[in-house]
């Protein structure tokens, strides 16, 4: 069964810095595209960011020169470092694998990221 554990979350003041690490096991990870995506109570889950087997990246335009997503297949894990965080980014943070040539997806439980203004 595949498994997503996502760590880093927490409590940040705007212009803070955080960096959340995904974590996968029982999956070829380096036949996966990886991503972040964020939720807010009442909203749907919005794509903030993903990388594909081959490294190449996509952002959400609210994160693009904010936010970096990377992978390191060799531990099989996936960071995202979000710089100049603001209020607007709370929400719980989401890590996805989607296998490429299935489109399988798998979800992690998810970490809260909190900034206060």
């Amino acid at each position: 069964q595949v498994q997503l554990v996502e760590s880093g979350g927490g409590l940040v003041q705007a212009g803070g810095s955080l960096r959340l690490s995904c974590a996968a096991s029982a999956i070829i990870f380096r036949l996966n595209t990886m991503g972040w995506y964020r939720q807010v109570p009442g909203n749907q889950r919005e794509l903030v960011a993903t990388i594909t087997s081959r490294g190449t990246t996509n952002y959400a335009d609210s994160v693009k020169g904010r936010f970096t997503i990377s992978r390191d297949n060799a531990k099989s894990t996936v960071d995202l470092q979000m710089n100049s965080l603001k209020p607007e980014d709370t929400a719980v943070y989401y890590c996805n694998a989607r296998t490429e040539y299935s489109g399988q997806s798998s979800w992690g439980q998810g970490t809260q990221v909190t900034v206060s203004s």
